[in-house]
């Protein structure tokens, strides 16, 4: 049987994780991984998840299963806190899953139940596992033009026109905010026209919402997910908990269904909990709670928003100043892109030849499409890196 097989193909980013950590340089510095590191290059856990998993240690007293949906409280704050008071509780229906990637995998799955073999429109670049994750669920990939890398901004214009060529029944794959991994997210006006593109066509947008309050502020991040959902007559968003609640090892996310019609809409998440008995059969439990608990109490929530709001302004910052420091040593706006765009990566435009220059000689380590995790950005040594960067650029 396993002679049959040949050898599959590394993931880039994890080879470049385990790289950086043989790198026995001091100096060294990782804007490979996309995950959040505050000030002193630590992924901690955050105060308000910390006091409810205490709370919960006290307070839980089975360790059963939890059902095929996961935990109905999870599951109606997070439907809470993505949809808000846009669309009624009536009209969608919530699913605990392993992390992002799994509420994108069980989604994904149930749709090719509903129309085997679809057209998955995704973004031109998207997350790398975007692509394997849908196709393997059996949907087709192709792509719309969407970003640019001379300007670093939204090939708006050509989307729009790709787009045109999709057929009624299609799925339009969509970063809710922060677009991974460019940055560049959709203005409101253009979610609007999205929105009016998939009603007139007949598009099934799958929003992708894995950084929820990294780019403007939830309310803010939320909008235009919230404009979509409560204007076509069904979509599905993946949510994910990893980085805005910082649970990435319990993977925590939600999938989100939502239909005009309750009856379709029921028959549609029947068949999504039957996918999750297929695979995984019940969730994990630990994230969950705690991110439930965090969700349910009043002072926690607030603290919780709080700490995810000096996150995100600590990004803000981080970018702005990179910008200026790349500024001042390019002495050119090449780079100034990068402070307007949202969340946690931006693309600096380096071929890879450049980006090898800079991991052996100087230690800096860059995923191969030149990707880099602004909140790895060493806040004390931007100038530095700048130099290093303009060194290599000629």
């Amino acid at each position: 049987m396993f002679e049959a097989l040949q050898p599959a193909p590394p993931d880039k980013i994890l080879a470049l994780m385990a790289q950086f950590r043989e790198d026995e340089r001091e100096n060294k510095t990782d804007l490979g991984v996309g995950v959040y590191k505050d000030q002193y290059g630590e992924t901690v856990i955050m105060r308000s998840i910390r006091a409810a998993e205490k709370r919960l240690y006290d307070e839980q007293k089975t360790k059963t299963y939890v059902g095929l949906q996961g935990d109905k409280s999870f599951c109606a704050a997070m439907g809470e806190l993505v949809l808000g008071n846009t669309v009624s509780p009536d009209n969608y229906r919530v699913c605990q899953a392993p992390g992002g990637s799994g509420a994108l995998s069980i989604v994904a799955m149930m749709l090719n139940r509903a129309r085997p073999g679809a057209t998955v429109w995704i973004s031109d670049p998207s997350w790398p596992n975007h692509i394997p994750l849908l196709a393997g669920a059996g949907l087709k990939p192709k792509s719309y033009p969407y970003y640019d890398p001379e300007t670093g901004k939204i090939r708006f214009d050509e989307m729009i026109a790709t787009l045109q060529e999709a057929e009624a029944g299609d799925i339009l794959l969509l970063h809710g905010c922060c677009h991974n991994p460019t940055g560049a997210d959709l203005t409101l006006d253009q979610w609007k026209a999205v929105t009016e593109l998939c009603w007139d066509k007949g598009l099934f947008p799958f929003i992708d919402l894995a950084y929820l309050g990294f780019g403007d502020g939830l309310e803010e991040d939320a909008a235009g997910v919230r404009l979509m959902a409560k204007t076509v007559p069904e979509c599905a968003i993946a949510a994910s908990c990893s980085k805005n609640f910082a649970v990435y090892r319990e993977r925590l996310g939600a999938a989100i269904l939502v239909g005009a019609d309750t009856k379709q809409l029921d028959t549609a998440f029947g068949q999504l909990l039957s996918v999750t008995r297929s695979v995984y059969s019940m969730p994990p439990d630990h994230g969950a709670a705690a991110v439930r608990i965090v969700l349910e109490d009043a002072e926690l929530k607030a603290d919780w928003k709080a700490e995810l709001e000096t996150m995100r302004t600590r990004m803000t910052v981080l970018r702005q100043d990179f910008a200026d420091a790349l500024r001042r040593e390019s002495n050119s706006s090449r780079f100034d892109f990068i402070a307007g765009q949202k969340g946690m990566f931006s693309r600096l435009g380096l071929s890879p030849d450049q980006i090898d220059t800079l991991r052996n000689e100087r230690g800096i380590y860059i995923v191969g499409d030149s990707r880099i995790n602004i909140a790895g950005l060493p806040g004390d040594r931007l100038d530095e890196l700048a130099r290093a960067i303009v060194s290599v650029t000629g």
